[in-house]
């Protein structure tokens, strides 16, 4: 007991005329605090009835305002004795008969906190003197993460063990803001003027998330890219923000209990680069070469493979081309047949035929060349030599799959 809601709704108007001295968030907060003290506002903080008014200490009779996307959350001793998420106004009042410990609201937020104060709620009488602290709701910006080494996992697409190097960011949203504070915050961030903020390279608790996310990048990496029901590939993370932060989030879950354990959630990721290492590279471009070669893009590229190898072959045959091969001295020739001389009779003897110039043979492809198989193996596919399942064992073959 001990929160009376006066008013719903932002800071402003007839509220702030009526109110000359209030509790609420402070200014020049940074986008990425978290958890603070409530600070006083008005003409009289510091010199009406309620003289703890500096060091956030809220008495009978105190007004508290809370803005959109924060929550009050109320101590005494260390225990929690009530929290509201609703924005308005409320005043602190321990005798008031009328007065409610907890406004959960009607959000997202209001099924978690309410299972969560059943657990931590007060077990006595709160006294007529609490400390007031607000916790930000919002999504929490601008949290980095990076690995200074490769990272390796399992990807089922290319059927290999792939890395990469990363960095990149992400928002973090407290879900639960009574399990936050009793299950995560130091106790030292429970005092007057200090911001519990998550980017602070001196706060040893963000620092702990910083390394449990480097952490779970490989299996989140591999959850995005093998799930059967996504068709995901590693090439695809940089684009799919929310996706890939579902895996992030599932797997720092599984690891580290972030959301049942802290009340803490990830909700969106940007990952500003990834390096692969040189065998991932090779075999991204082995799987570039088979999707080319895959449907009616690879019947295209089969078409003009054809085609060039054919003019390859026109351009290697000589002067006059593939039409001038087998031609003979004293006649014009097409596959080395002889045709008549005009002029000359059938009884005359006939001018002994120069042996014809062997074709020079077209250079032979590699055998190790992927394309060149890929391609004679189509070939066959498409005039029924082979079976669809004789293709695909080929092409896992040609590309090391």
């Amino acid at each position: 007991m001990g929160l009376i809601q006066a008013a719903i709704g932002a800071l402003g108007g007839t509220l702030a005329d009526q109110w000359k001295d209030f509790y609420t968030v402070p200014d020049g907060l940074a986008p990425t605090a978290a958890l603070f003290a409530a600070v006083p506002r008005g003409q009289n903080a510091g010199r009406g009835s309620n003289t703890k008014g500096s060091d956030g200490v809220i008495t009978n009779g105190s007004k508290i305002v809370v803005p959109e996307g924060y929550g009050l959350v109320l101590m005494q001793d260390g225990a929690i004795t009530g929290f509201a998420a609703e924005a308005g106004a409320y005043e602190w009042n321990s005798e008031a008969g009328d007065s409610s410990s907890i406004f959960a609201g009607d959000g997202i937020v209001s099924p978690l906190i309410k299972n969560t104060w059943e657990r931590f709620k007060f077990g006595g009488r709160p006294s007529a003197q609490q400390r007031a602290y607000f916790v930000t709701l919002k999504e929490i910006p601008n949290n980095r993460f990076g690995t200074q080494s490769e990272i390796y996992w399992d990807d089922a697409y290319m059927n290999a063990q792939v890395g990469a190097v990363t960095r990149g960011t992400y928002t973090l949203k407290i879900v639960d803001p009574l399990l936050f504070i009793k299950a995560f915050v130091p106790a030292a961030y429970l005092e007057p003027g200090k911001v519990f903020d998550f980017t602070d390279i001196d706060n040893d608790a963000a620092s702990q998330l910083f390394n449990e996310v480097v952490g779970s990048l490989a299996p989140a990496f591999s959850m995005y890219t093998n799930d059967p029901s996504k068709g995901n590939r590693i090439t695809k993370i940089q684009q799919d923000s929310v996706g890939f932060a579902q895996s992030l989030s599932a797997a720092v879950e599984t690891n580290y209990a972030w959301s049942t354990g802290r009340g803490l959630q990830i909700v969106s990721t940007a990952i500003i680069a990834i390096e692969y290492d040189e065998n991932t590279r090779e075999l991204l471009k082995n799987v570039q070469r088979a999707d080319a070669l895959s449907g009616a893009r690879g019947n295209s590229n089969l078409q003009a493979s054809v085609a060039a190898g054919m003019q390859a072959a026109g351009e290697n045959a000589g002067p006059g081309g593939m039409i001038g091969m087998g031609m003979a001295a004293g006649g014009i020739g097409i596959g080395g047949l002889q045709q008549p001389v005009p002029g000359v009779g059938a009884n005359s003897a006939p001018a002994q035929a120069a042996p014809a110039a062997p074709a020079p043979a077209a250079a032979a492809p590699a055998a190790d060349d992927p394309m060149a198989i890929l391609t004679k193996a189509k070939q066959m596919l498409d005039a029924g030599l082979i079976t669809q399942e004789d293709y695909d064992a080929a092409k896992a073959k040609a590309l090391g799959l």
